[in-house]
């Protein structure tokens, strides 16, 4: 089927979807299947890219990126955890949490200690210039979390957190 005949057996609909120059417009965000129409799965996906790209965007200047962010804040949570532990709560991998904490190490923003049993498992906790760096990067993230809840109410607000939570939770069991 050539071009031309395969453009004609369009819908009308799909034919709206082209660019003047005949070839197929992406939609923007909130548009098709990239707006209400689309898979839950990737309207959440769609939504993480855009929060970690304006996270990335708002934390360059100060030299972290958005799984440094990550790593420092569950250290802070959860002092002393292990590599592998962190991995599993950024959902990033041990190699890249690996690359991630030598990174940190080396800019003095974290520290490695010895199991007190297990010799062999190293802890990580934050320095206390791990502790600045975080508390900069806070201030703006922050204010992205503030962006997000724009237009929420407290009970809205606290449903969708509800809602994701569950999510994560029902979905971890598969």
């Amino acid at each position: 089927m050539s071009r031309k005949t395969a453009v004609a057996a369009r819908s009308k609909t799909a034919r709206k979807e082209l660019a003047d120059d005949g070839t197929v417009r992406v939609p923007a965000p909130g548009e098709g299947k990239r707006g209400e129409q689309g898979y839950l799965g990737y309207l959440l996906r769609q939504a993480h890219a855009a929060v970690r790209l304006t996270m990335e965007r708002a934390l360059a200047d100060l030299g972290v990126t958005s799984p440094q962010f990550a790593v420092l804040t569950m250290l802070k949570a959860y002092p002393g955890l292990s590599g592998a532990d962190v991995a599993r709560l950024t959902f990033l991998t041990p190699q890249t949490v690996g690359v991630i904490i030598r990174n940190l190490e080396r800019d003095g923003a974290i520290v490695m200690t010895p199991h007190p049993v297990h010799g062999r498992i190293q802890q990580w906790t934050l320095t206390p210039r791990g502790a600045t760096l975080l508390r900069a990067c806070r201030e703006r993230v922050i204010e992205l979390e503030k962006r997000l809840a724009r237009g929420l109410d407290m009970k809205t607000e606290t449903a969708i957190r509800r809602w994701l939570t569950g999510i994560a939770t029902e979905l971890q069991e598969d």
